[in-house]
């Protein structure tokens, strides 16, 4: 287990539930929410604490699962709603939400908050992203009717700017703290008239362990040459199209790229590979089913002829972070990142991330990454070219990237967390200590 924060707030005294449509299931985890909501999930079990994560979890599995020691739970909820749409969390969206918003509010306020109230302890509820409003101002309203708002602190999350325009914005603020993941964030909700604590994103500890070299140098001999990665919904966001204008330019330039991506079932990908044959750049689609780490090489070396690579299955973590390493440079280049999760991973694994200029509050080119400040690819292009050029460089970014990205361990950021939460409980008048 864990060594608890520095913090009066302990398990003894207080419980977490965290709400969130995606979770850990493949069903619900679609991007950076899903990794999110189940990481803090385990880093506050993994602490001591009794935590509950509710989410719109895989029909087909149990609806309560028991993680470490029964410290954590997972409560997949609406599953009825999730037979009828298996397509995953977001199919029947509009449905899922209004029965989120109407059933779970009671659930926790009868079934959680006053037994722990009971017990003598608080809880503290932390609710992620749009989804989840409709049903943060209700239970509001429910520990006020219950007599136990006293007993209940709860924190609303924006991860992104998805679905502002669905959020009674005055209810929310009545009902709980609002919360983001960057001063990016803070500042783009100012538009909203919302000012928001800003508690960052994090990543668990195993991202830093060290990285077998010998998978690294697989995987550079089975792609010799300029080594560049992407992962990422194909999305606008995401600058897909610059780079793919990227590596055309690059190969125009004679350096041989081969980019390995991992992007989604998004029509957007379509757009992608269509700008990718402009560029000149040769397409090749890799289908694996729960592949093992020999089996991924064995079909990059038979698609190696290919300068983009799409790696159109579940890519296992432990592989990810090889081609992190290995990478002469991982795209995270995204014009709207709230956080800039990928970055922060690339950084953990020794890698070197080339990032936009929005949420990575991390982020200090030529220092820890490759920051991009523009939305011309030769951007891209003239930078890399720069690293290759100065090797040392190239080794400096990796060690700090290393450096910088074990400050944001889940483990600190919860001390963070703990701190904001016993700010906003003096302000609305919740015990957290007993």
């Amino acid at each position: 287990m864990l060594t608890s924060p520095t913090s009066r707030i302990s398990p003894q005294t207080v419980e977490f539930v965290i709400l969130s449509f995606e979770g850990p299931d493949l069903y619900s985890l679609i991007g950076g929410l899903g990794v999110r909501a189940t990481e803090l999930a385990s880093t506050l079990a993994e602490l001591g604490f009794r935590t509950r994560l509710y989410f719109l979890g895989d029909p087909q599995k149990a609806y309560y699962e028991e993680q470490i020691g029964g410290r954590l739970s997972y409560h997949r909820w609406s599953q009825w709603l999730s037979a009828q749409f298996p397509d995953g969390v977001y199919h029947g969206e509009e449905a899922k939400i209004n029965d989120y918003t109407a059933s779970i509010p009671g659930h926790i306020v009868e079934q959680v908050v006053a037994p722990a109230a009971a017990r003598g302890r608080s809880v503290i509820v932390l609710a992620e992203e749009w989804h989840t409003t409709g049903a943060v101002i209700n239970l509001s309203r429910g520990l006020l009717q219950a007599g136990l708002h006293d007993r209940c602190l709860i924190l609303w999350n924006a991860n992104n700017v998805f679905g502002f325009e669905a959020v009674d914005w005055q209810g929310l603020r009545q009902s709980c703290a609002i919360t983001t993941v960057s001063h990016y964030m803070k500042h783009s909700m100012a538009h909203q008239g919302i000012n928001p604590l800003v508690i960052p994103n994090g990543i668990p500890t195993r991202w830093l362990e060290n990285i077998e070299p010998s998978q690294s140098a697989q995987l550079r001999k089975a792609l010799p040459g300029l080594l560049l990665a992407k992962v990422g919904r194909y999305h606008p966001d995401k600058r897909w199209l610059m780079a793919m204008e990227a590596a055309g330019y690059l190969k125009r330039q004679g350096l041989k790229p081969r980019m390995l991506v991992r992007g989604s079932s998004d029509p957007y990908r379509v757009a992608v590979i269509e700008k990718a044959f402009e560029q000149g750049l040769v397409w090749s689609e890799i289908r694996l089913t729960h592949p093992s780490l020999r089996q991924i090489l064995t079909e990059i070396k038979r698609h190696r002829h290919a300068d983009v690579l799409e790696l159109n299955f579940f890519v296992p973590e432990d592989f990810l972070r090889v081609v992190y390493a290995a990478a002469d440079a991982v795209l995270a280049n995204s014009s709207h990142e709230p956080f800039g999760l990928v970055g922060l991973e690339v950084m953990a694994c020794g890698g070197v991330a080339v990032t936009g200029s929005s949420g990575e509050d991390y982020a200090h080119s030529f220092v820890n990454c490759l920051r991009i400040d523009s939305d011309d690819a030769r951007e891209i292009a003239v930078y890399l070219k720069d690293l290759l050029a100065h090797p040392d460089t190239a080794a400096d970014i990796r060690s700090r990237a290393r450096l910088t990205s074990s400050l944001f361990v889940w483990e600190l950021v919860t001390q963070e967390l703990f701190r904001k939460i016993e700010f906003v409980a003096q302000l609305r008048g919740v015990r957290v200590h007993g």
